[in-house]
Order: structure tokens, then sequence, then C-alpha cells
């Protein structure tokens, strides 16, 4: 049985059909056109698909897309204003925490989700903030670092 669901994707309004058991990885990908979030594992144990849902990171492919029925859901998507990057896109960048990619999105919104509640936070938070997402190509070195510089940038953040 398909069931409808709105929800705010990235600040604008989404109506989707969902079906029944469908996740919220496959309606952001398929029916939302959403590819930030990444497929991994499909068991949530990769942290590819990490998500924002009302500001707290949830894994996509663990989470039933009706229950974001009237939720804010963000993806790495959501996180640059226009052309501007968000600072830590722009702390990504800069200190080559990307290789592949494929963990970025998930690493952001795990990032994003430190941050925002705690903005300046210790190594030790960021590596427990990242431990769900696996990445196979920086060591981990370069990620930390970059949520560090991005939490020491000067001016106010919307993190």
């Amino acid at each position: 049985m398909r069931t409808p669901v709105q929800f705010r994707h990235n600040g604008t309004e989404a109506a989707v059909f969902a079906d029944g058991g469908e996740s919220l990885l496959t309606v952001l990908r398929e029916r939302v056109g959403d590819t930030a979030p990444k497929y991994g594992c499909g068991q949530g144990t990769c942290g590819a698909c990490t998500v924002l849902i009302d500001g707290a990171p949830h894994l996509a492919c663990l989470t039933l897309a009706e229950t974001v029925q009237g939720r804010e859901v963000t993806t790495a998507g959501g996180l640059k204003d226009g052309a501007a990057l968000h600072p830590l896109q722009t702390a990504f960048m800069s200190h080559f925490a990307a290789q592949c990619g494929y963990c970025t999105p998930g690493m952001l919104m795990a990032a994003k989700a430190l941050l925002d509640r705690s903005p300046r936070p210790t190594r030790e938070e960021v590596v427990e903030a990242i431990a769900g997402n696996v990445c196979r190509c920086t060591g981990y070195e370069p990620i930390i670092n970059a949520i560090l510089a991005a939490a020491q940038m000067p001016g106010p953040h919307r993190y």
C-alpha cells in the first residue's frame, strides 16, 4: 500500500507516495531526486546514508519513509546557501577530507549534528560523532581535522 508523506526537504516542502516499509533513503533518491545520501551497506553500519531529521542524525537506509511525515529532513545537498558552501564543506575541501567522496555526505551530516549541539568540540567528541561512518580512503585524520577547523572558523555560522 502506498502512503502519502509530506515533509520539508532541505527547507522546501516535499510530498511523495511511499510504499509500505520503504526506506527514507529510497524515497529521497528515487522519488525526491536527492542523490546526496549514498546507499552503502543497507544495514545501518556504514553511515553513508546519514541525514538529519529535525536536526538529529539518522540512517536513512533504516528509517521508514512514513516516519518523516511533517518533519524536516536535511541532506548534504541542503548545507550550502545558494553558491556559498557551508563551513564544513569548505573545511573538507581545504583539508583534503574527501578522497573518493562516497562517505562524505554522511560524514558532513554527522559533523553538522555535532557542531549544532557542540560548536567547539574536542577531538574526542569529533571522533565519537563520526564513529558510525566508515571511510576506506582517508584514514579519518583529514576528516577529523576538517571538522575541528570548521569549528574554529570565525563569524556566525548556521551549523
